[in-house]
């Protein structure tokens, strides 16, 4: 495994992201059997850093994650949550949800804290003394129940500038959805640049972009076949990471026990890309963009606010593919917008709908 030094700590480079934790047949319950012999899998070979969120599995994540951590020595790992300021509703609650979190996850301190998806659309409550979110977060920290404080954005590169002119001084590292399809799409390759002017490490979020970078084209795959023979479409994408200044820290929500391994026989060791790759992969990302897909990466906020209980990711999946989802489909949405105000890409969720809707009409 490889390691990276943060003041002082010796990080796993892979991280355990607890989005997309293996599930019962009910594809819905989290199957905790599996996940505690994934989670003891990663620990016997060198991952030690875990992270959950208050809203991953719909609120259970946190739940079996407490569970399952608490059979395992809690020096063993490193444990990061994250204050759920997604949702304006949570905004007044974050000393309430804290200690809820500790409970949850059957611990007395997080060894990482995060502002969760810092974005256009909550900065102003982020940065509202009222709410007094960020004085309570150092208070805990100075208690010892946060040792390492940071947060998440999916936002813009002025967004994420003006919450570190705010709080700057008091963060440790930054958290973005950085993969090469993003490097230019959202730009990640900005974002990374001001981090590194800053002096903080960079953790990676959606290394294959819900999955969206291990299912290429078969052309795709070829050109990269050509360059490395047998590396596979996820090594590809961790690879370009490791090729990336001040990437610290990539978590790769693994669902099943085959995923889990062949990430740590990546990072077993770093092959950084050579220029040429660097400019392959660039291309594949050109291609992808030019198809015009809805950048939807799965990650489920939206089905719990969903009246109608859609499964909009899976939806979404078939809009991209110009398929039928069959029942419920997009004609069921009602339109209320309430899955927009948790989606961290900003998508027109309801617009999506609409459209699905009309071309199967």
């Amino acid at each position: 495994m490889i390691y990276k030094d943060f003041h002082g700590l010796k990080l796993s480079s892979l991280g355990m992201g607890c989005m997309r934790l293996p599930l019962q047949a009910d594809n819905e319950t989290i199957d905790e059997n599996k996940t505690a012999e994934m989670v003891g899998y990663a620990l016997d070979n060198g991952v030690n850093y875990f992270d959950t969120a208050w809203a991953y599995h719909n609120g259970n994540s946190e739940t079996v994650m407490g569970s399952v951590l608490s059979r395992h020595d809690r020096g063993s790992f490193f444990l990061a949550t994250k204050f759920p300021g997604y949702s304006p509703e949570n905004m007044s609650k974050v000393r309430e949800i804290f200690e809820k979190q500790l409970e949850k996850c059957r611990t007395d301190y997080f060894d990482f804290y995060l502002f969760h998806n810092v974005a256009e659309k909550n900065i102003d409550d982020y940065t509202n003394e009222e709410y007094g979110i960020h004085k309570y977060l150092l208070e805990q920290k100075k208690a010892g129940r946060i040792r390492h404080l940071g947060f998440s954005s999916h936002g813009s590169l002025a967004t994420i500038r003006r919450f570190l002119d705010t709080y700057g001084e008091d963060l440790e590292f930054c958290q973005i959805q950085l993969n090469y399809l993003d490097w230019d799409l959202q730009n990640a390759k900005a974002k990374v640049q001001l981090l590194n002017e800053r002096g903080l490490p960079v953790w990676v979020m959606e290394p294959v972009r819900g999955g969206r970078l291990v299912n290429l084209p078969q052309d795709s795959i070829a050109k990269l076949n050509a360059l490395r023979p047998g590396v596979s479409a996820p090594e590809w994408a961790f690879r370009f990471l490791q090729s990336v200044p001040g990437v610290t820290m990539t978590l790769s929500g693994m669902s099943s026990f085959q995923q889990l391994q062949e990430n740590i026989a990546t990072f077993s060791q770093e092959a950084p890309l050579s220029e040429k790759e660097m400019d392959v992969l660039s291309g594949i990302a050109q291609e992808m963009i030019a198809g015009n897909a809805v950048p939807c990466t799965a990650c489920s906020y939206c089905t719990a606010r969903c009246p109608q209980g859609l499964p909009i990711p899976e939806i979404i999946r078939h809009y991209n593919e110009h398929t039928d989802p069959g029942t419920p489909g997009p004609q069921d949405c009602l339109g209320c917008r309430s899955c927009e105000i948790v989606c961290p890409q900003g998508i027109s969720i309801s617009r999506v709908m609409a459209d699905f809707a009309k071309r199967r009409s």
